[in-house]
């Protein structure tokens, strides 16, 4: 047997063995892993606002700290606003539920020459199996959502911790790392810093301006409907289909929904025949402008990096692939090298789609 044999295949052991242990070790951190993710992005997200108030004095903390407080407060004022406001239409909604459920029989009867009663229905709906077995059920899962509460409730500062810090020590941070690299080195990372603050941003912005857009067209629909708290059923459309990934749009639609519901039934019927148009219109006309323009990217690329995003990182990935594709987009548009038509391939490109461009002798 030859010397080196043992050695081979001690070593392929090893290697083997470290796969497994970093395989097992990154599994058992993906949790937090992804939390730092959200983290970075939150922090590269406020890292404008704190910069102006640090530039003008504060104290880098202090004003990462103001910055957090006033999302915070807006954040439980706008959860509180809501939830007095359903808290109000549920409880109108089933004290006038047997007048909307009497009216719905007669609806029925008159249009199917049907016989229904409404105290035949509830009888059969109450000693239904699948009614008690739901009930049986829910008991059951207090415990399952108590503890998905409490683990959500933990993600979320643990996310709120990590970025507190990445933004309050940014540029500590910026020079520990740099401080390992060399000088040719150094200035990439703090370009690659800028660049992913300045496409966040720009992000954000588009979301905003989308949420700004849904809210403004859901209001004059809620408007004309005369359903109740129009103005705060707006915001709460704009900003949870905007910025709450993948299940955003259902959520923000659900809601505004059920207050029509206690208006008039067909009223619900309305709103939610709107939600799905918007979207529509959302999806293929306005967020591929929006996004494009802001983050600079084409919009097939933004669609397709929202799936691939949500592919692999579920909601997570779908908030933060846009900006994160912009930025390695824009990062690595540095190092790719353009070079002037040749005549047959500007020919092939239309007038109206041609960039600017020096012309060189002999090109026409």
């Amino acid at each position: 047997m030859p010397r080196w044999l043992p050695r081979a295949v001690l070593l392929v052991l090893g290697l083997v063995a470290c796969y497994q242990l970093g395989s097992w070790a990154f599994h058992q951190l993906i949790g937090l892993l992804v939390n730092i993710l959200i983290a970075f992005f939150l922090a590269l997200a406020i890292e404008p606002a704190v910069s102006r108030m640090a530039a003008r004095g504060m104290r880098r903390g202090l004003a990462t700290f103001l910055v957090f407080l006033g999302v915070f407060v807006a954040s439980v004022g706008f959860v509180v606003l809501l939830g007095s406001m359903l808290a109000g239409q549920i409880v109108d909604m089933v004290e006038d539920f047997p007048r909307y459920l009497d009216s719905v029989i007669n609806t029925i009867n008159a249009t199917f020459h049907t016989e229904l009663s409404r105290l035949e229905i509830q009888d059969s709906l109450l000693r239904s199996d699948w009614l008690q077995k739901y009930v049986q059920d829910s008991a059951s899962g207090v415990l399952d959502v108590s503890a998905t509460l409490l683990g959500g409730l933990f993600r979320l500062l643990t996310v709120g911790l990590f970025s507190f810090y990445f933004a309050a020590d940014g540029p500590r941070l910026r020079r520990a790392l740099c401080s390992v690299l060399p000088p040719a080195k150094q200035s990439e990372v703090l370009r690659a810093w800028e660049i992913a603050v300045a496409k966040t941003g720009g992000y954000l912005y588009s979301r905003g301006l989308m949420a700004l857009a849904s809210g403004i067209a859901h209001y004059v629909l809620f408007a004309v409907l005369g359903v109740p708290y129009a103005p705060a059923l707006a915001v709460w459309v704009g900003l949870v289909s905007q910025f709450i990934p993948t299940i955003g749009t259902y959520l923000a639609g659900a809601l505004p929904t059920l207050i029509a519901f206690t208006v008039n039934p067909w009223y619900a019927l309305y709103v939610l025949g709107f939600v799905v148009v918007y979207q529509q219109f959302e999806n293929y006309v306005l967020q591929p402008k929006l996004t494009s323009r802001s983050v600079d990217i084409h919009p097939a690329v933004a669609f397709g990096s929202v799936i691939a995003g949500t592919a692999l990182l579920g909601a997570v990935g779908a908030l933060v692939a846009i900006p994160a594709v912009a930025t390695l987009q824009a990062f690595l548009g540095a190092y790719v090298k353009r070079y002037e038509l040749t005549q047959e391939a500007d020919s092939a490109t239309p007038a109206s789609r041609r960039p600017g461009r020096v012309r060189l002798p002999g090109l026409r």
